[in-house]
């Protein structure tokens, strides 16, 4: 597979009253949509928000715009009727961006980093630590020959000694986690990847067009009925294999607009409560052993009326589960599998962990946005993680509608967040170059509480991000708050 640039933007036909977005309108063609229907979108709210040294709000407001056209255009299926028009707010937009942060419980402000999480000063440079999991933790100190009770500032003291590079690769033979700060990458990284099911041929960018392979032609997705306006995805079955901010974001959205979403665990990995309290809005989670039979059984009978499957671990990491794509296609050839992962799908960093910070710190954004003393800096949210989570569940809904207007059987998408990373330093143009969006009102000052609700769940008493989906007749919240993580039974609605 050879790595190509992002397609030009699509621009409006002539005389047309609507300026097209430019960040839209190639997001849109990454995913395979119409490039008609770009022209219904447009921008307003409150333009002061996610300052950056990078066009942070343009990928912001282009990757929910087109999730939100993906559910105009799906929902316009369902009812039979016309793509209704699509008005995302840019205020909805950077509150749901940094909606992490925004989470209160019983009045509680969650801590988004560990102690021993962030840059530290190396002897030749600067590395970013990722270390809010326990076992991250212990596995990093054990790297650096520090006892399990080391606290952040031992943990300075032996940086400060080492070269970044060491202390990386010795991070990453640990299973530890630690990425050297690097000047920005010149890798331009698909946004998306299509491929053929039951191939390995994959194509990027915007050519979505009609693929085969045995399996693709061998099943029709099911037929769906009518659905309500607010709930395109009505009756959609998805297993959520995902984890912390991207894939649960996507999932989290699915649920938004009716998707029966099921997330599966392994009891054997902790996840923090606080990041399930933020992204476990609308959807139901439980925690199967894929080890154990009797669990095994389980999740088959769950993947034998699945309609979507979506994954957020290092490429290859569910093969020995049986749930490499290929497998899950010889089982089930009409899915929709979407993977995600950090670092891309080929080259020597395919197989790391990652996370949207360690990212950052990796293609150089943190180089990038460095203060005036050089020590990095950092994006104003974590806008690879939500970037790319609005991107898959707008591939989802994509995928769903095209199985039922271009061709039936399966659909594999991939999505890495070095490839929403190359997009943001690569694809789209500086802020003060960019042409002024569609606007029918004037700009006006950003006051996040706007968008902010809250609400009673397992947890307590929760203050939450609005979700930003924006289209004529969207949902304004989700159908029911998260539950305890893990608690739900291993069933369907």
């Amino acid at each position: 597979m050879t790595d190509r640039p992002l397609p030009a933007g699509t621009a409006g036909p002539t005389g047309s009253a609507r300026p097209v977005d430019r960040p839209t309108a190639d997001a849109w063609a990454a995913l395979g949509g119409p490039a008609e229907l770009v022209e219904r979108v447009g921008f307003h709210g409150p333009d002061d928000v996610l300052p950056s040294g990078l066009p942070v709000r343009r990928l912001a407001r282009a990757t929910v715009a087109v999730c939100s056209l993906a559910a105009a255009e799906l929902g316009a299926l369902r009812a039979g009727g016309p793509v209704p028009a699509v008005r995302v707010d840019q205020g909805a937009v950077a509150t749901a961006f940094v909606s992490e942060r925004h989470l209160a419980v019983d009045g509680r402000t969650p801590v988004s980093f560990a102690p021993h999480s962030g840059f530290w000063r190396t002897a030749d440079g600067w590395v970013r630590t990722h270390a809010n999991y326990p076992h991250h933790r212990t596995r990093l100190l054990a790297a650096l020959g520090l006892a399990a009770d080391a606290g952040p500032e031992q943990l300075a003291e032996v940086l400060g000694r080492l070269p970044a590079e060491q202390v990386q690769e010795r991070a990453y033979a640990a299973g530890a986690l630690a990425v050297a700060v690097a000047p920005v990458s010149t890798a331009v990284l698909p946004l998306v990847e299509h491929l053929e099911v039951g191939a390995a041929t994959a194509v990027t960018g915007s050519a979505a067009t009609a693929v085969t392979g045995s399996a693709a032609t061998a099943a029709s997705a099911r037929p769906l009925g009518e659905a309500p306006v607010d709930r395109p995805a009505d009756g959609i079955r998805v297993l959520d294999l995902t984890r912390v901010i991207a894939g649960p974001v996507a999932t989290r959205t699915l649920a938004l607009l009716g998707a029966d979403v099921l997330r599966v665990d392994s009891p054997r990995l902790p996840e923090a409560e606080d990041a399930h309290a933020d992204t476990g809005f609308g959807k139901r989670s439980t925690r199967l052993d894929l080890a154990e039979p009797a669990d095994r059984a389980v999740f088959e009978e769950l993947l034998a009326t699945a309609d979507v499957v979506v994954t957020g671990y290092r490429p290859g990491a569910l093969d020995a589960h049986g749930l490499a794509p290929e497998a899950l296609f010889a089982r089930r050839p009409d899915l929709v599998v979407v993977q995600l992962c950090a670092w891309g799908w080929t080259g020597p960093w395919a197989g790391r962990r990652g996370f949207d910070s360690l990212v950052q710190a990796g293609v150089g954004i943190a180089a990038h946005e460095a203060a005036a003393d050089g020590h990095p800096g950092v994006l104003p949210a974590q806008a690879l993680d939500h970037g790319t989570g609005y991107l898959v569940a707008a591939a989802v809904l994509r995928a769903l509608t095209d199985q039922r207007t271009v061709r039936p059987g399966g659909r594999h998408l991939r999505f890495s967040l070095a490839g929403t990373a190359a997009w943001l330093l690569h694809g789209i143009e500086p802020e003060e170059a960019a042409e002024p969006a569609a606007r029918s009102v004037p700009a006006e000052p950003y006051d996040p509480s706007r968008w902010l609700a809250e609400t009673d769940s397992a947890y307590g008493r929760l203050r939450h991000a609005l979700p930003p989906i924006g289209y004529r007749g969207a949902p304004t919240d989700w159908s029911r708050p998260p539950g305890r993580w893990g608690t739900d039974a291993p069933v369907w609605r």
